[in-house]
């Protein structure tokens, strides 16, 4: 059963054919206000083909707008940073989230005291948790270097915010910051390039299984790894929580090959998400046994 729903969560996460990873900022502050993207992340290209020809004469149906099948539940939302570090635990995965190839990375947890803020001079920079966010975790993740390719970087974040309205602030300003700085120091010697974004909100581009999604793409420089190589980050949010995976290519490696590493990391997360805070649209949650 949760494969089926890993499935579907990731036929709605996958739009427009790449991946992605994470962000955060405060209300109305914009950019530089808090953002925990983590410091590496991927691509995903959409395979060709695998769309009918239109007939001729005939115009090109537009994609439908599609119903959210799960909603938060507001009583199962953490409401203090105990309860929130429980449930990010219960949520965030290891290596396996990538694949059997996956190994822990070097740190593999962050401090999960701080988050990355994006600077006025577009450079990532921690600093401590503002009175907004519950607590927050990103680990991070390789596919070491092996038979001629180098190394692949993962991550993933998940952070929980005091109100949904804050979590939502988040997702406004990661858009924010992408227009601002199509080119970001994630810290010296590394770097994101030609940076675009996107947003789907509940119903539109298939996203039918978190309250807002974010899809940023572009390129990733080392000076230790190389490149550039593709980048992606995701993020989803549901109610108050906010989820996140990024990937980084390395040497060698196609797209396909980041694709099947990464397709499953973000979905697996929100089915377990879904479980933990989530109920069935059009459920009140209220219980009428026993009658009035």
């Amino acid at each position: 059963m949760e494969h089926a729903r890993v499935l579907s969560v990731c036929c709605a996460l996958v739009v427009g054919g790449v991946l992605a990873g994470g962000c955060t900022n405060d209300p109305g502050a914009g950019k530089g206000a808090g953002n925990t993207k983590a410091a590496s992340g991927a691509s995903q290209s959409a395979e060709p083909g695998g769309e009918a020809e239109p007939e001729p004469g005939g115009e090109t149906e537009p994609e439908p707008v599609t119903s959210p099948t799960i909603q938060a539940d507001p009583d199962k939302q953490p409401g203090t940073e105990a309860e929130a570090r429980a449930l990010i635990r219960r949520v965030i995965g290891g290596p396996e989230l990538f694949g059997s190839q996956a190994e822990r990375g070097t740190p593999y947890e962050s401090d999960p005291s701080r988050w990355a803020v994006l600077g006025e001079d577009c450079v990532w920079q921690r600093e401590v948790l503002p009175d907004d966010v519950l607590a927050t975790l990103t680990r991070h993740y390789v596919i070491p270097a092996g038979g001629g390719k180098g190394t692949v970087r993962m991550s993933a974040t998940v952070t929980v915010h005091r109100t949904a309205l804050d979590a939502a602030w988040e997702q406004a300003g990661m858009l924010e910051e992408a227009l601002g700085c199509q080119e970001q120091t994630l810290r010296q010697g590394e770097r994101l390039v030609e940076l675009t974004s996107s947003a789907h909100a509940a119903g539109e581009g298939g996203n039918n299984h978190s309250d807002d999604l974010l899809i940023e793409s572009g390129q990733c420089v080392s000076d230790t790894h190389g490149g550039p190589y593709p980048y992606d980050w995701q993020q989803a949010q549901q109610g108050s929580v906010v989820i996140s995976t990024s990937v980084c290519g390395g040497r060698g490696r196609d797209e396909a090959e980041l694709s099947d590493m990464a397709g499953g990391a973000l979905p697996t997360m929100m089915v377990r998400l879904q479980d933990e805070i989530g109920r069935p649209v059009g459920d009140s949650g209220q219980d009428t046994k026993g009658g009035a």
